[in-house]
Protein backbone atom coordinates (compact mmCIF):
# COMPACT_ATOMS: atom_id res chain seq x y z
CA UNK A 1 0.00 0.00 0.00
CA UNK A 2 1.24 3.36 -0.76
CA UNK A 3 -1.14 5.70 1.67
CA UNK A 4 -0.09 9.01 1.57
CA UNK A 5 -1.09 11.93 4.51
CA UNK A 6 -2.85 15.18 3.16
CA UNK A 7 -3.98 16.30 6.41
CA UNK A 8 -3.83 14.67 9.86
CA UNK A 9 -6.95 12.94 9.29
CA UNK A 10 -6.99 12.54 5.67
CA UNK A 11 -5.06 10.31 3.52
CA UNK A 12 -5.20 8.82 -0.14
CA UNK A 13 -4.07 6.13 -1.87
CA UNK A 14 -3.75 4.69 -5.53
CA UNK A 15 -6.08 1.02 -5.67
CA UNK A 16 -6.77 -0.79 -2.60
CA UNK A 17 -6.74 -4.71 -2.50
CA UNK A 18 -9.39 -6.14 -0.35
CA UNK A 19 -7.22 -8.01 1.96
CA UNK A 20 -5.66 -4.63 3.09
CA UNK A 21 -8.64 -3.43 4.63
CA UNK A 22 -7.69 -5.31 7.94
CA UNK A 23 -4.67 -3.67 7.97
CA UNK A 24 -5.61 -0.36 7.41
CA UNK A 25 -8.29 -0.94 10.16
CA UNK A 26 -5.26 -1.69 12.43
CA UNK A 27 -3.08 1.49 10.81
CA UNK A 28 -6.36 3.40 13.24
CA UNK A 29 -8.54 4.39 10.16
CA UNK A 30 -11.76 3.86 10.58
CA UNK A 31 -13.55 5.28 6.84
CA UNK A 32 -12.39 4.24 3.52
CA UNK A 33 -13.59 5.85 0.50
CA UNK A 34 -13.57 4.93 -3.12
CA UNK A 35 -13.33 7.44 -5.62
CA UNK A 36 -12.46 5.11 -8.16
CA UNK A 37 -15.48 3.98 -10.47
CA UNK A 38 -16.24 0.30 -11.14
CA UNK A 39 -15.75 0.42 -14.94
CA UNK A 40 -11.87 1.43 -14.31
CA UNK A 41 -10.61 -2.00 -12.13
CA UNK A 42 -11.67 -6.00 -12.55
CA UNK A 43 -14.55 -7.49 -10.09
CA UNK A 44 -12.57 -8.71 -7.51
CA UNK A 45 -12.08 -4.81 -6.85
CA UNK A 46 -15.94 -3.45 -7.25
CA UNK A 47 -17.15 -1.04 -4.27
CA UNK A 48 -19.50 -3.48 -3.64
CA UNK A 49 -16.62 -6.04 -2.73
CA UNK A 50 -15.05 -3.50 -1.30
CA UNK A 51 -17.28 -2.34 0.59
CA UNK A 52 -18.07 -6.18 2.38
CA UNK A 53 -14.70 -6.94 2.94
CA UNK A 54 -14.53 -3.06 5.07
CA UNK A 55 -17.04 -4.01 7.02
CA UNK A 56 -15.81 -7.58 7.76
CA UNK A 57 -12.52 -4.96 8.81
CA UNK A 58 -14.96 -2.46 11.19
CA UNK A 59 -14.67 -0.04 8.75
CA UNK A 60 -16.89 2.95 7.05
CA UNK A 61 -17.48 1.99 3.99
CA UNK A 62 -18.58 5.16 1.35
CA UNK A 63 -18.72 5.32 -2.53
CA UNK A 64 -18.09 7.73 -4.31
CA UNK A 65 -16.49 7.30 -7.95
CA UNK A 66 -14.82 10.53 -9.70
CA UNK A 67 -14.03 11.38 -13.00
CA UNK A 68 -12.74 14.40 -14.00
CA UNK A 69 -16.88 15.01 -15.84
CA UNK A 70 -17.99 14.21 -12.36
CA UNK A 71 -16.07 16.92 -9.64
CA UNK A 72 -19.09 18.19 -9.52
CA UNK A 73 -19.77 20.81 -6.47
CA UNK A 74 -22.61 18.09 -5.64
CA UNK A 75 -19.67 15.89 -5.02
CA UNK A 76 -17.37 18.24 -3.24
CA UNK A 77 -19.56 18.38 -0.85
CA UNK A 78 -20.01 14.65 -0.52
CA UNK A 79 -16.63 13.83 -0.26
CA UNK A 80 -15.50 16.76 2.25
CA UNK A 81 -19.31 15.21 4.41
CA UNK A 82 -18.07 11.91 4.48
CA UNK A 83 -14.52 13.06 6.11
CA UNK A 84 -16.15 15.75 8.52
CA UNK A 85 -18.61 12.93 9.41
CA UNK A 86 -15.75 10.36 10.11
CA UNK A 87 -15.12 9.25 13.98
CA UNK A 88 -11.31 9.36 12.69
CA UNK A 89 -8.67 8.88 10.14
CA UNK A 90 -10.16 8.40 6.71
CA UNK A 91 -8.57 6.72 3.69
CA UNK A 92 -10.05 7.69 0.42
CA UNK A 93 -8.79 5.55 -2.76
CA UNK A 94 -8.68 5.99 -6.72
CA UNK A 95 -6.28 4.66 -9.56
CA UNK A 96 -3.33 6.96 -8.17
CA UNK A 97 -4.91 9.09 -5.52
CA UNK A 98 -4.58 11.83 -7.57
CA UNK A 99 -8.29 12.53 -7.86
CA UNK A 100 -8.62 11.99 -3.78
CA UNK A 101 -6.52 15.03 -3.70
CA UNK A 102 -7.95 17.02 -6.22
CA UNK A 103 -11.23 16.82 -4.53
CA UNK A 104 -10.19 17.25 -0.95
CA UNK A 105 -8.36 20.73 -2.88
CA UNK A 106 -11.45 21.71 -4.47
CA UNK A 107 -13.27 21.22 -0.97
CA UNK A 108 -10.73 23.56 0.59
CA UNK A 109 -10.79 26.74 -1.72
CA UNK A 110 -11.99 29.63 -0.19
CA UNK A 111 -10.79 28.49 3.09
CA UNK A 112 -7.54 28.03 2.89
CA UNK A 113 -5.10 29.59 0.20
CA UNK A 114 -4.56 28.52 -3.24
CA UNK A 115 -0.20 28.34 -1.61
CA UNK A 116 -1.50 26.01 1.27
CA UNK A 117 -3.19 24.09 -0.65
CA UNK A 118 -1.36 23.23 -3.35
CA UNK A 119 1.64 22.84 -1.05
CA UNK A 120 -0.06 20.58 1.18
CA UNK A 121 -1.01 18.68 -1.73
CA UNK A 122 2.98 19.00 -2.77
CA UNK A 123 3.75 17.54 0.77
CA UNK A 124 1.42 14.16 0.25
CA UNK A 125 3.37 13.57 -3.17
CA UNK A 126 0.64 14.99 -5.50
CA UNK A 127 1.59 18.47 -8.18
CA UNK A 128 -1.89 20.15 -8.41
CA UNK A 129 -0.05 23.15 -9.87
CA UNK A 130 -2.50 22.92 -12.68
CA UNK A 131 -5.48 23.41 -10.63
CA UNK A 132 -4.29 26.59 -9.56
CA UNK A 133 -6.74 28.55 -11.80
CA UNK A 134 -9.88 26.32 -10.85
CA UNK A 135 -8.99 27.09 -7.26
CA UNK A 136 -8.37 30.81 -7.63
CA UNK A 137 -11.52 31.51 -9.47
CA UNK A 138 -13.68 29.33 -6.72
CA UNK A 139 -11.67 30.97 -4.01
CA UNK A 140 -12.94 34.42 -5.71
CA UNK A 141 -16.40 33.55 -6.19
Amino acid sequence: MDIRQITPDYFVSPQIDPADLPAIAEAGFTCVICNRPDGEIPPSHHADVMAQAAKESGLEFKILPLTHQTMTPDNVAAQMGFVADAPGKVLAYCASGTRCTVIWALGQAGTQSVDDILETARKGGYDLEGLRPTLSAMAGA
